[in-house]
């Protein structure tokens, strides 16, 4: 894996790996599906909402990011587990709740995908 930039995209078990910004140098395929695996992720507009209902608070407990969607709480816990599992989130029990974080770091690393992004052209 390459050490050419210092923005990093969260791995499955939510480590972060170095990744090349995709202006700045050609992305080789391992790093193009742990990048894909976060887009997927974010992809669903239930959970791009859902993300940025969490990034947009401190913490979020699920008990709180039901009420704005239609859907069952069951249905917010499978959407939220798929963003926890991508390591876009960081979650803790308290009791009988669960109660979620941004991951800024991986935040930051989708958004560091595109820098440089147009100073090519």
């Amino acid at each position: 894996m390459s050490n050419q930039s210092s923005a990093g995209i969260a791995d499955l078990d939510g480590s972060l790996a170095c990744c090349t910004p995709l202006g700045t140098e050609v992305m080789d395929a391992e790093q193009a599906e742990r990048v894909v695996r976060l887009l997927k992720a974010l992809a669903d507009p239930v959970r791009l909402r859902l993300m940025s209902l969490v990034a947009s608070a401190d913490e979020a407990c699920v008990c709180e990011l039901t009420a704005p969607f239609a859907l069952s709480q069951p249905t917010i816990s499978h959407h939220l587990r798929v963003l926890r599992e991508a390591g876009l989130v960081d979650a803790e029990r308290r009791g009988s709740w669960v109660f979620y974080r941004a991951r800024r770091e991986a935040l930051d690393a989708i958004g560091g995908l595109f820098d440089g992004a147009g100073s090519h052209r």
